[in-house]
Formats: C-alpha cells, sequence, structure tokens
C-alpha cells in the first residue's frame, strides 16, 4: 500500500503536496496525511514557489517541466500534482528513494 494518496489519472496520476517554502535547502522533507512534504528555498512570492516546486518535481522524476502541472492550490501549502507519462509506482519509487 502507497503512503502517499496517488489517484491514478489516464496517462499518469495526481499527487497531493505539502510545501514548506522557505527552507533551507530544496528537498523532499517526507510524508504526512498522504501528502509529500516538500521544501523549498524559494518564498511563497509571486507564485514563485509553484515554479520552483514543479521544477524541483519535474528534475527529481526526471521528466519534463511541462509533464507536472499544478491542479489545486496556487495559494495555498497543500497542492495538487499532475504527473503525466509515469505510473503511481514509478513516481513513488523516484520521489522517496534516498539517492534521487
Amino acid at each position: 500500500m502507497s503512503l502517499l494518496a496517488f489517484k491514478a489519472a489516464p496517462n499518469g496520476c495526481t499527487l497531493p503536496v505539502r510545501v514548506h517554502p522557505g527552507a533551507k535547502r530544496d528537498a523532499v522533507s517526507g510524508v504526512h496525511d498522504g501528502a509529500l512534504k516538500v521544501s523549498l528555498t524559494t518564498p511563497p512570492t509571486d507564485g514563485r514557489a509553484n515554479a520552483a516546486l514543479i521544477a524541483f518535481v519535474a528534475e527529481r522524476l526526471g521528466l519534463a517541466r511541462a509533464q507536472v502541472t499544478l491542479l489545486t492550490g496556487a495559494g495555498s501549502r497543500s497542492k495538487t500534482l499532475r504527473i503525466v507519462g509515469l505510473t503511481v509506482v514509478e513516481v513513488e519509487v523516484r520521489l522517496l528513494s534516498e539517492n534521487a
């Protein structure tokens, strides 16, 4: 059973994320209530943290930025991302592996 509350979607999945902007470093900092916890150095100003989140997740998954989109939560710490091109299992392994 997955630690993350993924939902399967055509050609990919959706992923709940909880963002901590203004952190000391960019990192996956765990899982809480089914959401991936992500720390970002970028402050939550003018949508910059949202762009940084998409870039971070895309890089961590080995995807183009266009394959990761923000579905909900543009002005909130709780967000939902749409990931295209990977299965739920592939996303979970890539995001939660220690050496990713």
